[in-house]
């Protein structure tokens, strides 16, 4: 089977290690292939950050911090503080002393002429993560966000004066708080998949959604031109899971992004917000915990197959658990022409 997964960050990172786990507990040889969020890229003290790409790539790998869920384990952080001492900005994006050499492996890699794709893969042959996993583009695409200037300045007119701000700013050194207005990411318009993304969605036995955060993580990957019709149009069955939990994210703050957009934070809600297939959305079955089964009936109505589990991934075993139910609805489901 050919299992094709869009992933953001720490949600996408530890659904496929639970997805992972599953198939190897079966001796199942499936091949997963993994379409990375790169809208989250940055660059920091000259250096070519990529966090979801590196997440997962850490996270299947066994180098990931369990207790962050990003950056390395038994990390420091001597050089972010001497260069702090400095009073380089930025200083609120921590790059760990362990980190900061993958960081130089890609940059000097991508100013040497290598693609984006050509140095995740040369990443992951030292990271082994069992799963082969590509950017969604090879071109340069970042998420900014629209707010309201910080330091309180004004337009002519006597109105907040608006200003965007790269995401990665927004989300770790405002932690959000700062209502979004909305979301650019520079570059989109004029980006290409990376080669073998559309390839992998359209020779997929199936799609799955992971609970990255549907705006900025997967909502970034199917902005990238092709890909979300390359969803639409697959005969593979396409599986979401809610990030959102009785009226809350299970992690991080996908609710200031839904908001954002004008989305109610609530499992029935993102699942509309995709959409089914049937109708031109970009799923067919939709995974909510078990306690938001009231969802069900509501998301069922938009043409939409929907089933109550329990979907919180506690441990690896209980991610393996939403990873088969996952399975088990795209088998159910009829397929398509």
């Amino acid at each position: 089977m050919r299992i094709t997964v869009l992933a953001g960050g720490i949600g996408g990172a530890r659904f496929l290690r639970g997805l992972r786990h599953l198939l190897e507990s079966r001796d199942d040889q499936s091949d997963i292939t993994v379409v990375g969020n790169t809208g989250d890229d940055i660059w920091v003290h000259g250096l070519r950050v990529c966090p979801d790409l590196d997440t997962v790539m850490y996270t299947l790998g066994g180098g990931i911090s369990e207790d962050r869920g990003w950056g390395r384990e038994d990390e420091t952080f001597a050089v972010k503080d001497e260069l702090a001492s400095y009073g380089v900005e930025p200083t609120w994006f921590g790059l760990g002393d362990k980190d900061i050499a993958t960081h130089l492996i890609r940059t000097q890699s991508l100013s040497a002429g290598y693609s984006l794709t050509e140095v995740t893969e040369a990443l992951c042959r030292h990271w082994q993560p069992r799963v082969r996993l590509l950017p969604m583009s090879d071109d340069r695409t970042e998420t900014h966000v629209i707010v309201d200037s910080p330091d309180g300045a004004v337009a002519p007119d006597g109105t907040p004066l608006r200003v965007a701000l790269h995401f990665q700013e927004w989300w770790i050194r405002h932690h959000a708080l700062l209502p979004a207005h909305g979301f650019v990411v520079v570059g989109i318009d004029s980006a290409a998949p990376a080669p073998g993304v559309l390839e992998a969605i359209a020779e997929a036995d199936v799609v799955l959604l992971p609970p990255s955060n549907p705006v900025v993580s997967i909502g970034t990957i199917l902005q990238v031109p092709g890909i979300a019709e390359a969803l639409r149009t697959t005969t593979a069955p396409v599986v979401g899971v809610s990030p959102i939990v009785g009226g809350a994210p299970v992690r991080g703050m996908a609710d200031a992004c839904l908001t954002a957009i004008g989305v109610d934070t609530s499992a029935a809600a993102v699942g509309a917000h995709y959409g089914a297939r049937s109708s031109g959305g970009l799923i067919d079955a939709w995974l909510v915990d078990t306690a938001d089964a009231e969802a069900v009936g509501e998301v069922e109505a938009l043409g939409i197959r929907c089933r109550a589990v329990p979907a919180m991934m506690t441990d690896i075993e209980a991610t393996a658990d939403i990873a088969a139910a996952c399975l088990d609805m795209a088998s159910s489901l009829p397929l398509r022409p």
